[in-house]
């Protein structure tokens, strides 16, 4: 980041160059009254000023390097500028361009100090060196000279620590804006690991359990009962070919397989009536109030707390029949699944992702989820999502 105290320094190099150019001109061509050797010794001094600024006194104020170099060069600056001014008077215009370089080339109230003697003493070698020299006007033109001097010279003071202060400011907000975006970004990284793990739990995983289950289930048939066994693998076969579906859709980042071409209450059902093929547990699927169209976000929502919630019949709740109730309310759409398993424990800590996954899914919608269960007594989820 170039920083605004830097990216405008030019103008003080403008500056400079233009008194020089102006003091030089003065000495040429106003100064009457002096020698040739007084104007050319006095331009000579004035032009080591000059280069003392541009190749060695300009890069250490640039860069704040306050210490014995700089104090150096305001030595030479001092000197250089009493004996020009010795030799033509004139030449005390020049203070135009040393102040500032005096205030940016110290600390604040050394400056101060160091200007005001520079100005006294400078201002006495011109009266020194004018045999008609008012005494009176030349102690006022001190005066004058230095309060002006050190008004410039705060002035200029809190330029430069303003926009030093502001250089530091914009270094804090890039920092924080750099830290809040790397927070965001693993933030949001987390959170697609995390929907992933729901969509592959959800559905791949879920799947392969089936077709596991329907597999062993045809092994053991085997040899016994011939049509029971292609009635096991067809349902496999089915279940592999929609696990496919699934990982498509999933790579393709698009809504699940089951609701691009159906409702979600299809794939509802659907969801419904495998599970009484592949279990034989009873499932009714009821509608409530008048259908509507859904956001994508909510089909996808409803249809995994389905999946997830069959499933757990399925692996746990040894049930013999499941309600599923979707009710379209005139703000919000309630899903309740109900069974009349062993029921559980909704403290008990568990290990599982489902659960857990479940209420991450339903937060990303602002939907809230209740799963009311007693030991022997079933299970009852239920969703609750504003539409």
């Amino acid at each position: 980041m170039i920083e605004a105290a830097d990216r405008y320094f030019w103008l003080w190099d403008a500056f400079f160059a233009v008194v020089y150019a102006l003091v030089v001109l003065l000495v040429l061509f106003v100064a009457e009254e002096a020698t040739t050797a007084e104007r050319w010794g006095s331009i000579a001094l004035l032009t080591a000023i000059a280069a003392g600024y541009a190749f060695f006194g300009r890069r250490h104020i640039a860069a704040e390097r306050f210490g014995w170099r700089l104090n150096t060069f305001v030595a030479v600056l001092f000197c250089c500028l009493a004996g020009s001014a010795f030799l033509v008077p004139m030449t005390q215009y020049a203070f135009f361009g040393v102040i500032p370089m005096l205030f940016m080339s110290l600390r604040l109230a050394v400056a101060i100090m160091v200007v005001a003697v520079s100005i006294v003493v400078t201002t006495l070698f011109a009266s020194a060196g004018d045999p008609n020299a008012n005494w009176l006007t030349t102690g006022a033109a001190i005066g004058i000279s230095v309060i002006f001097s050190v008004m410039i010279g705060v002035w200029i003071d809190k330029v430069i620590q303003q926009s030093t202060d502001r250089g530091e400011l914009i270094k804090q907000l890039e920092a924080s804006q750099a830290e809040v975006s790397r927070l965001s970004h693993e933030a949001g990284v987390a959170g697609e690991r995390e929907r992933l793990a729901g969509e592959i739990h959800d559905t791949l995983a879920q799947g392969f359990t089936s077709i596991i289950t329907l597999v062993q289930a045809a092994e053991s048939e085997l040899g016994r009962d011939e049509p029971q066994v292609r009635r096991h693998l067809a349902l496999a076969l089915r279940t592999a070919r929609e696990n496919l579906a699934e990982s498509r859709a999933l790579v393709a980042a698009l809504a699940p397989a089951e609701l691009t071409e159906s409702s979600v209450l299809d794939a509802i059902r659907r969801q419904a009536a495998k599970l009484t093929e592949e279990t034989g547990i009873a499932v009714d699927v009821d509608v409530q109030g008048e259908r509507r169209q859904l956001a994508t976000g909510i089909d996808v929502v409803l249809l995994r707390t389905v999946q997830e919630s069959l499933s757990n019949v399925r692996k746990h709740a040894d049930a013999r029949t499941v309600e599923i109730v979707l009710s379209y309310q005139e703000n919000s759409v309630v899903l309740l699944v109900t069974d009349d398993g062993r029921g559980f424990d909704p403290s008990a800590p568990t290990s599982g992702f489902g659960l857990r996954g479940m209420r991450s899914r339903i937060d990303q919608v602002g939907g809230s989820l209740s799963v009311t269960s007693l030991p022997g007594s079933g299970t009852t989820v239920e969703l609750e999502v504003c539409t």
